[in-house]
């Protein structure tokens, strides 16, 4: 396993960049990434980190390997998903740039539902609320339109992955399956965003193992998460209200998740990420010291 980390651990992921005043430069994150002593990252948001050749210089500067980007369309919609396709093929033309310039494997397109907001006015819901997820015929419409966006990244060279995602169709256990069950996608498997949408991360290894070809290694409070879905909360308080703790400081066992991933002999990435919304310029010294922390847990045991 070659360990990454990502943009959205320092705050800089779609909800933020380019609205939040507080996140932080794409090359500061950069810096810290390189310095905790992590091989690799993730794109963020197209442009963030830099654009066409310029990001592979940038992460060749810094010994950074690409990981993967993450890109949320509209599968059970054909007409919106259509007007989507701009967006993966700006990723794509992105990995390609990047890929001139930095040596190593390809990254992955980590492609994820764009839910809706019925299912982010009720984060964690799903796992008991079958009613909330998709019927028969969007079921139907939402395979046509993975399968296709699976094919133009093979098109293109790329391998996907698909992740899951709180406030998503695609969000609890039973939604994963149908996922796998419909199409031959590879599958990313977030593990704070598993336990927050009523799953086990041992148990998905166990029962999706075969499909995974990308980890999110994350963190995770049922506490807090408890506390939102009480309170009537939206998806967006998983994140103002830091559900996503350092590795070690959550429910995650995090030690048999590693030995699972061992004994599937999984060789890809592991990416780590702790979402935060940067409420303060200062969070990102917070994000930092985090980050490398969340290193030296993994290094402790032999990565």
């Amino acid at each position: 396993m070659t360990v990454a980390n990502a943009p959205v651990s320092f705050g800089a992921f779609e909800l933020t960049v380019g609205i939040n005043p507080h996140v932080p430069d794409g090359e500061q994150v950069l810096d810290q990434v390189a310095a905790a002593g992590y091989a690799g990252i993730d794109l963020g948001p197209v442009g963030y980190l830099g654009t066409g050749v310029q990001l592979g210089e940038r992460l060749a500067e810094r010994g950074l390997g690409l990981a993967g980007g993450y890109l949320e369309l509209p599968y059970a919609d054909a007409k919106a998903l259509k007007c989507s396709l701009p967006q993966l093929d700006a990723l794509l033309d992105m990995f390609d740039a990047a890929r001139s310039v930095v040596s190593g494997g390809a990254p992955r397109p980590t492609i994820a539902d764009v839910g809706s907001d019925q299912r982010r006015a009720r984060p964690g819901a799903a796992v008991r609320d079958h009613s909330l997820g998709l019927d028969a015929a969007g079921w139907r419409r939402f395979a046509v339109g993975l399968k296709e966006i699976v094919q133009r990244c093979r098109d293109r060279g790329y391998e996907p992955t698909f992740h899951h995602e709180t406030g998503t169709y695609v969000e609890a256990p039973w939604e994963i399956d149908r996922v796998l069950e419909l199409t031959d996608v590879g599958l990313c498997l977030d593990t704070g965003h598993l336990i927050l949408g009523g799953g086990d991360p041992v148990s998905a290894i166990r029962d999706w193992g075969g499909r995974i070809n990308q980890v999110h290694l994350k963190d995770a409070r049922r506490s807090v998460m408890a506390e939102i879905i009480a309170s009537g909360g939206a998806t967006a308080e998983i994140w103002s209200r830091e559900a996503f703790p350092a590795l070690g400081q959550g429910d995650l066992d995090a030690d048999s998740v590693l030995t699972g991933l061992r004994a599937m002999g999984y060789v890809g990435w592991l990416v780590v990420e702790q979402d935060i919304f940067p409420q303060t310029a200062e969070r990102f010294e917070r994000a930092a010291l985090d980050q490398h922390a969340n290193r030296r847990f993994l290094r402790e045991r032999g990565l």
